[in-house]
């Protein structure tokens, strides 16, 4: 089944025992809109059921970031208050990990043109940028 990411029908609702997205909520129009996302994806989960969502992170900045209809990056501020409001709404929420790491590979920023394959950060508009998962249980 495919459906679009803003627009889930009530047909998926309490359906799935797991759901994810990778590096997919960056690209919804705004921080809001994969926010939104999130939340609503929770209510096809079944009662146990687990969703996974992966997402660009801004290591640069807490404040500045980019926001665009075609990018957004999210920052810690969001991220935290994103899993503030997912538990208030009753979700079990892993915690976050926040270490980024200190090997050489760790350290390595790539920048556009990008070529190191593989990379685990890299400069996006003038941001240092990583990966950030988000583990989330519906009880």
């Amino acid at each position: 089944m495919s459906a679009d990411m803003n627009q889930i029908p009530n047909s998926f609702f309490d359906q799935y025992d797991f759901v994810w997205s990778a590096c997919a909520l960056e690209h919804l129009g705004s921080l809001q809109h994969g926010a939104e996302f999130i939340k609503n994806s929770l209510k096809y989960l079944k009662p146990g059921g687990v969703a996974v969502r992966t997402t660009e992170f801004n290591l640069s900045s807490n404040d500045a970031t980019l926001e665009s209809p075609s990018c957004s990056i999210y920052r810690e501020k969001d991220i935290t208050q994103l899993v503030q409001e997912l538990e208030q709404e009753g979700y079990d929420v892993k915690p976050l990990d926040l270490n980024t790491g200190g090997s050489s590979v760790d350290n390595y920023i790539d920048t556009p043109p990008y070529g190191f394959s593989p990379h685990l950060k890299l400069e996006l508009a003038s941001f240092v940028v990583t990966s950030i998962g988000l583990i989330i249980s519906k009880k």
